[in-house]
């Protein structure tokens, strides 16, 4: 089976990881600050606080924010739940706006008056507009998940130019790995000091009590990365631009093999931006037919993703799908095609064949 998407390491990276065994810390030792150096300068942020998992970030994001009860978050409908329910971990309350069909990135300019957060998901390594907002919010939170490497005109997406906190992770599919993991970047100390009691159980050290003493203040979790995986990802960072100049090699490959046939490409970053390309999608009719055909071909291909609120968790919001069209018409037609750096030519001509076969005349 041909994946939709894969780790890609290499041995540099297993002796990171090697080394980081024989070490005396596995677990709170100095490779998760490597890391966490290397993540903030890479995207041009202040600080980077790392996370067991993305979706871990996302909820200490909410947190620190001081969202709550009470509190109106919209994000987009089209993207991961946990996208939403970092919303609801908290006591908020998540509202979803429809997509721009242009884009497949939430519509900024549809944001309704009076929410107090947004969390702004950049879809499938397109960095979303945040400068089209009609007002800044409260607390302004991007879902960056897919958009590490990714530039805006503003500078790397995670330099926090135009929102508090930027949530990655580093699933195995996405364009850096750490087994799993995640991290916030942010230019505010407050912030960051919240982000490191709150994955670390609300502890806090009085080395001036005695060496040993520290107090609960607060209400946290055990959230934190491992040593291990901290390794494996500063080695991977060092990849990040060779990982997404080859992700934008095979996504222009992609559209000149597919050209001309029944489909629309991904959507394509607008000059003076970088598309990360976590994810290359195409919209087709019949999707589930070209879905099966492609598996029984042994393509990997993927959707990304069922409308968070058509999930059963969301049914006490009664979320019309009808109010969504463009999440809607999109979620019928979309495809995920297979896109790491390891997919080699011979793999991606067997997808665009597939694709002519299944499409063409």
């Amino acid at each position: 089976m041909i994946p939709y998407g894969r780790q890609s390491i290499d041995d540099d990276d297993v002796a990171a990881v090697v080394a980081a065994l024989r070490s005396d810390w596995l677990t709170t030792g100095p490779r998760v600050e490597e890391f966490e150096a290397a993540l903030a300068d890479a995207v041009e942020a202040a600080q980077a606080v790392a996370f067991a998992n993305g979706t871990a970030a996302l909820h200490a994001a909410a947190a620190v924010a001081g969202l709550g009860p009470g509190d109106r978050v919209v994000t987009s409908p089209l993207s991961f739940a946990a996208s939403a329910t970092c919303a609801r971990y908290v006591g908020a309350t998540p509202e979803f706006v429809d997509i721009d069909p242009a884009t497949l990135n939430m519509d900024l300019s549809a944001v309704p008056a009076g929410v107090d957060a947004v969390v702004a998901v950049h879809y499938a390594g397109l960095p979303v507009d945040l400068e089209r907002l009609p007002y800044r919010p409260r607390v302004v939170i991007e879902d960056a998940a897919h958009a590490i490497g990714a530039h805006t005109a503003d500078g790397p997406v995670g330099n926090c130019a135009r929102s508090d906190l930027c949530c990655f992770s580093f699933h195995p599919v996405k364009t850096i790995t750490t087994g799993e993991g995640g991290a916030v970047t942010t230019n505010s100390p407050v912030l960051a000091d919240a982000l490191r009691r709150f994955r670390n159980h609300g502890m806090v050290k009085h080395p001036e009590v005695g060496g040993w003493y520290y107090e609960i203040e607060d209400l946290a979790f055990n959230y934190r990365l491992t040593d291990l995986q901290a390794a494996l990802g500063t080695s991977q960072l060092s990849k990040l631009k060779r990982f997404v100049d080859r992700r934008n090699e095979l996504a222009d490959r992609y559209r000149a093999g597919l050209a001309g046939l029944p489909l629309e490409a991904a959507p394509v970053a607008p000059a003076g931006t970088r598309h990360a390309y976590h994810l290359f999608v195409v919209q087709v009719d019949d999707r589930a037919r070209v879905h099966a055909a492609l598996h029984e071909r042994g393509i990997g291909a993927q959707v990304h993703y069922v409308p968070i609120y058509r999930h059963p968790l969301y049914a006490d919001l009664q979320v019309d799908p009808a109010s969504f069209p463009a999440t809607e018409r999109a979620y019928e037609r979309l495809l995920s095609l297979p896109l790491h750096p390891g997919l080699t030519p011979a793999d991606q001509d067997e997808v665009i064949s597939a694709l002519q076969d299944l499409l063409g005349p």
